[in-house]
């Protein structure tokens, strides 16, 4: 993924009714390029989420 993907993807993941599927489908990656790319989604969305509040 490049640099701009990953951020348009922690854009779109800050948003709840967004799912990681539906992300990976929107950039053409699959949801294991996303978890690899971005490593704040190893410990679950839900975990992310609330550290950022």
């Amino acid at each position: 993924m490049t640099p701009e993907q990953v951020r348009h993807a922690r854009d779109l993941l800050s948003r709840p009714d967004n799912s990681v599927a539906s992300i990976a489908r929107l950039l053409g990656v699959s949801r294991s390029t996303l978890y690899k790319h971005m490593p704040e989604l190893s410990g679950g969305r839900r975990t992310q989420l609330q550290g950022t509040t």
